[in-house]
């Protein structure tokens, strides 16, 4: 069924389609409307969900775990200084291998005071065991909502997942998206089942342990495993979840780059303004192209590799700075390709930070920027100097 619905209300929507055990969530904008709008569910016995009303983000953390670990299947939103406030228990929560699923409406993070959109809470996480998707729309915000639980819950993989819409231009915009049956999502999702779950008495074991030297690289190295099986389960999911709705997701989507010198790397709701400044500008007769990148972690080196191996020249799009440095996604981006065959120049383009617009006309900017050499290694996008 085709609706009008913001990306917030798509998620909560998602959820209750879903019906999880555990909903354990704090309001922060602009994520609320997501645990705003799944609490009427609830309130109306639309879901059998127990919703945890909690007093803080740190505190909803702490329930999902605890959920979790006895064998829940639990949900949980947040956004900038909520996911800030949270931190200590995100390696917790990966350490345990409890697969939480989180919903994040990226904010960015203070000061000065800002509400708006930039990545900087979710790239501040990114070293924390978590695997992160993002979206372009709201059709994938909903989407990913339903995949993420089949992927954090698979048992080579049992890790808990972030989910991400860009804060305000899809949480709050009304766009056009097709549902899917909800029992045709029930089935897809399937039910949950812990090996090891807190309360079964019959079988003890012990959970969230004091582990020192002689175990703790070891457990940390499991982690590693964990995300490089999530790599092979993502794929598996997304053939799973094409199969259902007809819509063919991959981990890096690569837009008109068949014969492209000049090749952008973005994230999230930009990547739709990106591939208009690609159209226009292949119009123009310039061999340009865009690689969305739907998956951050694990991160897809390999694919990296094979899509930027030739280009003469990358623009890595980032939506936060590493201050003192560069933005998180170029320098991983560098890594990548260091030592592929035919390695491209790679340039970094910081943008959007605070949420400031950005027209398809600065996003032209980039590519010409590229193609008559006048970008710097580390550019920024868009900002008054």
């Amino acid at each position: 069924m085709n609706i009008g619905i913001n990306g917030d209300s798509a998620i909560a929507l998602a959820w209750k389609q879903i019906d999880p055990d555990v909903c354990a969530a704090y309001p922060i904008t602009p994520q609320t409307i997501i645990v705003e709008r799944f609490s009427d569910f609830v309130a109306d016995g639309e879901v059998e969900t127990e919703f945890v009303t909690t007093e803080s983000e740190h505190s909803a953390m702490s329930v999902c775990i605890g959920s979790a670990s006895a064998g829940a299947r639990t949900v949980t939103a947040t956004a900038s200084a909520g996911m800030a406030y949270m931190w200590e228990m995100l390696g917790i929560a990966s350490g345990m291998r409890v697969p939480i699923t989180m919903a994040v409406a990226n904010r960015t993070l203070s000061a000065p005071l800002n509400i708006h959109c930039d990545h900087s809470d979710v790239m501040s996480t990114r070293d924390t065991g978590w695997v992160l998707i993002f979206a372009e729309n709201v059709q994938e915000a909903y989407d990913n909502a339903i995949m993420a639980m089949r992927i954090a819950e698979h048992k080579d993989v049992r890790l808990p997942v972030m989910h991400n819409l860009d804060g305000f231009i899809l949480t709050h915009a009304i766009e056009r998206m097709t549902t899917l049956d909800t029992h045709a999502v029930k089935d897809f999702v399937g039910k949950y089942k812990t090996d090891h779950s807190l309360l079964d008495i019959k079988n003890p074991i012990t959970h969230g342990v004091m582990d020192l030297q002689d175990y703790f690289f070891e457990h940390k190295y499991q982690l590693v495993e964990a995300m490089e099986n999530a790599k092979a389960v993502i794929e598996e999911v997304f053939e799973d979840f094409a199969a259902l709705s007809g819509r063919k997701y991959e981990m890096l989507e690569a837009y008109r780059c068949e014969d492209a010198e000049y090749v952008t790397v973005v994230i999230g709701s930009t990547a739709g303004t990106m591939k208009e400044a690609v159209d226009q500008l292949r119009e123009e007769g310039h061999k340009v192209g865009c690689i969305k990148v739907r998956v951050y972690r694990p991160f897809p080196t390999e694919k990296f590799q094979e899509l930027l191996s030739g280009r003469k020249m990358v623009a890595v799009m980032d939506r936060h700075i590493s201050l003192g440095s560069t933005g998180p996604m170029f320098t991983e981006i560098c890594a990548s390709v260091i030592d592929a065959e035919d390695s491209p120049d790679v340039v970094n383009f910081v943008y959007g930070l605070g949420g400031r617009d950005v027209p398809v006309s600065d996003l032209k900017e980039v590519y010409m920027k590229m193609i008559d050499g006048s970008c710097k290694k580390l550019n920024f996008l868009g900002v008054r100097l």
